[in-house]
């Protein structure tokens, strides 16, 4: 039986911060405010919160391949991206892997490799890690093998990203069709041809999409939406199950979402940072209207820790309800009903911060099911 007691600290639950308590530990669990004889650890003071839940994170991608066209070990990269997740205070991650009809880094090498390693490695890892399968929906010529992803439990999180139309309109520029040919090794010219043979097959579209979301409602398994451009996107994908909306690029298509029972995503780079890098909706004005009811580390994972305190000290809404948008919400999003609160019965996902100055929160240590996964 592994088993200890936190004393001296200050709980954040969702009324706010309980100074002078103690947290009693047992397998894993939260057993709830008591004496007992386990193991004290003395806090000093110092604010225990619930973990994080990330429910997109694809940050270790860059851990994968830290410059153009140089890879490293899948299980090197895995290990290095769970110490960065745990320093954090991640306690659940949803590593959100890219399958796209592109070569490269986002490809179908790169896809089986990835969840092969996940998989092997999973039991080495400190944080509860899990698979966000971003779908490219003209990736056709894989859907029957992703159904066969969803179908065998290999699948978490199952996200529909569309980003070949931009692609075939060069809405961002040179820059943006750089950073492609970057992650797929291809010329400008071969990729422009293998482009083109994909947009020719966008009327099947429509039906993959379909299958795949049926697969996964017979999983259970949650589904989201990405960069939903309008009301009208949003109301499509909640036909098929997604009732996740991740970065809606408008507030009317955030509003639509909330309004209709679904959850809306938003990056906490883009709440921390004080707006978007690509100039799209701000996550502080959705969490201040009230329709952004999740925040995610996108690209960037010490931003998730770091949102909640930028988004309290500019007066968004208090530190008891900001902290929701990382842990209870996201826990909720995703069916997690076993985490995301500090109350007897739940996971012991807990995490002691320093945030007695006014720089960067930092991590002292992080708990996942009750084990020490993190010390600073």
């Amino acid at each position: 039986m592994r088993a200890c007691r936190l004393v001296n600290c200050r709980i954040l639950t969702e009324a706010g911060p309980v100074a002078g308590a103690e947290l009693a530990i047992e397998d894993g669990v939260i057993r709830g405010l008591s004496e007992g004889a386990a193991p004290v650890v003395d806090l000093d003071g110092a604010l225990v919160a619930p973990g994080i839940v990330d429910l997109h994170g694809d940050a270790f991608e860059r851990q994968i391949m830290p410059r153009p066209g140089v890879y490293f070990d899948m299980a090197l990269a895995l290990a290095d991206t769970d110490r960065q997740l745990l320093a954090n205070g991640i306690t659940t991650a949803y590593h959100a892997l890219t399958w796209s009809w592109e070569p490269g880094l986002r490809g179908t090498k790169h896809a089986r490799e990835f969840v092969a390693a996940l998989e092997a490695n999973r039991a080495r890892l400190g944080c509860d890690t899990k698979l966000h399968l971003r779908w490219e929906v003209f990736n056709l010529d894989a859907a029957e093998e992703a159904q066969n992803w969803i179908a065998g439990g290999r699948v978490d999180l199952l996200a529909f990203n569309d980003h070949t139309p931009g692609m075939v309109a060069g809405s961002r520029g040179p820059a943006h069709a750089a950073k492609i040919a970057e992650r797929t090794g291809l010329a400008a010219a071969d990729f422009a041809a293998l482009l083109d043979r994909v947009w020719a097959r966008r009327d099947d579209v429509t039906a993959a999409n379909a299958a795949l979301a049926a697969a996964a409602r017979a999983r259970g398994i949650p589904m989201a939406s990405h960069d939903d451009r309008d009301p009208a996107d949003r109301r499509r994908f909640r036909e098929l199950g997604c009732t996740l909306c991740e970065f809606p690029m408008t507030p009317e298509t955030a509003r639509t979402a909330r309004e209709g029972g679904d959850h809306v995503l938003m990056g906490a780079p883009n709440a921390v940072r004080g707006g978007s890098h690509l100039g799209l909706m701000s996550a502080e004005s959705s969490v201040r209207a009230g329709d952004c009811g999740v925040l995610t580390s996108d690209y960037y994972y010490p931003a998730l820790l770091q949102a909640p305190f930028a988004l309290a000290r500019k007066g968004a809404a208090d530190l008891a309800a900001l902290w929701g948008l990382v842990s209870g919400g996201p826990a909720h999003a995703a069916g997690l009903a076993d985490r995301g609160r500090i109350e007897a019965g739940k996971r012991a996902d807990l995490i002691v911060l320093d945030d007695a100055d006014t720089g960067p929160v930092r991590v002292k240590a992080t708990y996942v099911a009750g084990r020490k996964a993190f010390a600073a």
